[in-house]
């Protein structure tokens, strides 16, 4: 009797195995905690230039858009266009501020990886 029930609790072992995420399963190697920081950092340098290029934009944009509605005598329209160039302001401060931290981060991440100092 106990030959019969260690099979198929062995069985329901492997498969536990196989389903969970640190299973036998094939995965892909993780890379060292600092090395995978720094890939991280440089990803999200990129997106916040890009969002920085888009801010910047925007504010063209709105300043272009106050001018023509100073010119049409549209004050009302101004005035919402200068609402969205303080939001496209405080965005950008945001920004600028996401990208010193990143590198700042990625900085320390360099030590840590290549120096072993934090």
């Amino acid at each position: 009797m106990r030959r019969t029930m260690l099979f198929p609790a062995l069985a329901l072992i492997g498969l536990g195995l196989l389903a969970t995420p640190t299973g036998l399963s094939a995965q892909r190697p993780e890379l060292p905690a600092p090395r995978h920081d720094i890939q991280h950092d440089r990803r999200d340098i990129r997106r916040d230039a890009r969002d920085i290029r888009h801010d910047r934009r925007d504010l063209r944009e709105d300043r272009h858009e106050i001018r023509r509605d100073l010119r049409e005598g549209d004050r009302r329209e101004a005035h919402r266009d200068l609402r969205d160039l303080r939001r496209d302001r405080r965005d950008l401060r945001g920004d600028r501020r996401d990208l010193r931290e990143d590198r700042r981060d990625i900085r320390h991440d360099h030590r840590e990886f290549h120096h072993g100092q934090i």
